[in-house]
């Protein structure tokens, strides 16, 4: 992580993007990657998979501490070397953006996509 270290100093807007990005990963309320896990664990368990929605449980919390590890890097440690990163063009820029907010809205008002993603279900069964 020592090329992310102290990022948030040095680009905070990137490293906040990049922590939505991998609190989201991790899983945590308020993300896409929350919602997402939430109705995948659920439905293993609905389909009497329940050893298996235990181990991705599991799994999920191994890759916490790897995911939380970068952000507390970025957040907490001090800078080491030269900033090797080159600047963020506009287009770039837009696009983190709005990755930021589709990945917490998605987190905070999933109800149009789960509804879009039942109705294409319901047309396959």
């Amino acid at each position: 992580f020592s090329d992310l270290a102290g990022l948030a100093g040095r680009r905070p807007a990137l490293a906040a993007a990049l922590a939505v990005f991998l609190i989201s990963l991790t899983g945590i309320p308020v993300s896409a990657g929350f919602v997402g896990k939430f109705y995948l664990f659920t439905a293993a368990v609905n389909g009497g998979y329940v050893s298996l929605a235990l181990v991705g449980v599991l799994m999920s919390v191994v890759s916490a501490y790897y995911y939380l590890g970068v952000v507390v890097s970025m957040y907490m440690r001090d800078p080491v070397g030269e900033d090797a990163w080159g600047p963020v063009g506009a287009m770039s820029g837009l696009a983190l953006a709005v990755s930021v907010v589709v990945v917490l809205g998605l987190g905070i008002y999933p109800g149009p996509v789960l509804a879009w993603a039942r109705l294409a279900a319901q047309s396959l069964l």
